[in-house]
């Protein structure tokens, strides 16, 4: 008694994560980690397992609102016509801080505020196709040195209900390791 309704697809890109270096919590695990946390996700679209982007210098102002306008890119070449984004306030200041200069003031410092935690914002977008019918390259990572940080998983052995189970070296452990 209803309509069915398919339940929406979620499919990652890399174009639209944080802007990446220096800190730590920029970084990401190798996806075949990420990927057994969140079964009904779609990876496919990612071209390296581990985290080739992250370095231990901060990624570029111009290189992000680069990869920025590459995301736009391969988002304009979707066939749905309604489609949610879920990114970081960081990437979405340097995607929409190129667009709006032809805006009202109001309009444009709206489109061009940061975003909020867990703001939800809809933007209408007007496509008018792929300039020159060009062709999208995938995201590649750029000669240079790779980070020396790795990212692991850290459990939180209490919320799991796994207590003083020793899951090898824990934060308690890598606290005493970093102090000594």
């Amino acid at each position: 008694a209803g309509i069915q309704v398919a339940p929406p697809r979620f499919l990652v890109r890399e174009e639209c994560r944080e802007r990446w270096g220096h800190y730590v919590c920029d970084g990401r695990r190798p996806i075949r980690e990420i990927a057994e946390e969140f079964p009904n996700f779609d990876f496919s679209e990612i071209n390296h397992d581990d985290d080739v982007f992250y370095s231990d210098e901060r990624e570029t102002d111009e290189h992000c609102c680069d990869r920025a306008v590459k995301f736009l890119e391969w988002l304009n070449k979707r066939p749905e016509k309604c489609i949610a984004v879920v990114t970081h306030s960081s990437f979405l200041r340097h995607l929409f801080g190129q667009f709006g200069e032809t805006l009202h003031n109001d309009d444009m410092d709206d489109l061009q505020r940061l975003a909020g935690n867990c703001e939800l914002r809809s933007i209408v977008l007007c496509s008018h196709g792929n300039k020159d019918g060009k062709s999208i390259d995938p995201l590649m990572p750029k000669s240079k040195a790779p980070s020396t940080v790795r990212m692991g998983t850290v459990f939180n052995k209490e919320a799991m209900g796994l207590g003083d189970l020793d899951m090898g070296i824990g934060m308690e452990q890598l606290v005493e390791i970093e102090e000594e």
